[in-house]
């Protein structure tokens, strides 16, 4: 398998590869979003974080939000960002999985990024959002599909931390926004599952063209 992005360190990616993979799985406005990435990676490799946080969230959220039994014929499937693009849609897991390891991949160290799930209280479900810190201490950042606008997790009080994880540990909350370390992320079998699939050798195929 060709790995294509890790959760462990800054990869480098092959553009025509993944261009081409685009276009041959799901279609040429699939390889065209393709492009559109591989610009907005470009033109964010020299902005400073903040600014590149606010471009890869508008960018992600521009995709259509769909549930995965719709879009994938299975009750919870984990996109790779690829899969992602292709698609031209996701859940919320997707969302903030191509935001993660797009930011990773703009320089982002892993330590400032965790994916967390929430209880999002208005809709009353399960959610992912990715959670920034600037700092150790820092109260994160929220980037997020169903509110656009990054904010402080301080005024989100609409989603109750559950658990998050990077690309090596995962924390699970107690009280209060209080996480503790719960070890490695590799517990996660959706987690590890995905990492495994990070290539183009083997692309899921939606259900639902979303173009």
């Amino acid at each position: 398998m060709t790995t294509i992005l890790n959760a462990k360190k800054t990869s480098t990616l092959n553009q025509s590869q993944i261009i081409s993979a685009l276009n041959s799985n799901y279609g040429e406005r699939a390889g065209k979003r393709g492009k559109a990435w591989f610009r907005l990676m470009d033109d964010s490799y020299p902005l400073d974080e903040q600014k590149q946080l606010e471009k890869v969230n508008n960018f992600f959220n521009l995709l259509y939000f769909t549930d995965d039994i719709t879009l994938w014929g299975v009750s919870n499937y984990w996109a790779t960002p690829i899969e992602f693009l292709g698609a031209n849609g996701g859940d919320c897991e997707d969302f903030a999985i191509a935001k993660y390891f797009t930011l990773l991949e703009l320089g982002i160290p892993d330590k400032k990024m965790r994916i967390s799930m929430v209880k999002a209280v208005t809709l009353n479900q399960y959610h992912m959002v990715v959670s920034y810190y600037q700092t150790p201490s820092s109260v994160p950042l929220i980037l997020d599909n169903i509110n656009g606008k990054i904010k402080p997790a301080t005024k989100r009080k609409d989603l109750i931390p559950i658990y998050s994880f990077n690309g090596k540990q995962l924390w699970l909350n107690k009280k209060k926004s209080q996480y503790v370390l719960a070890g490695k992320s590799q517990r996660l079998k959706r987690w590890t599952d995905l990492n495994e699939r990070m290539g183009i050798s083997n692309l899921k195929q939606p259900k639902l063209r979303m173009e």
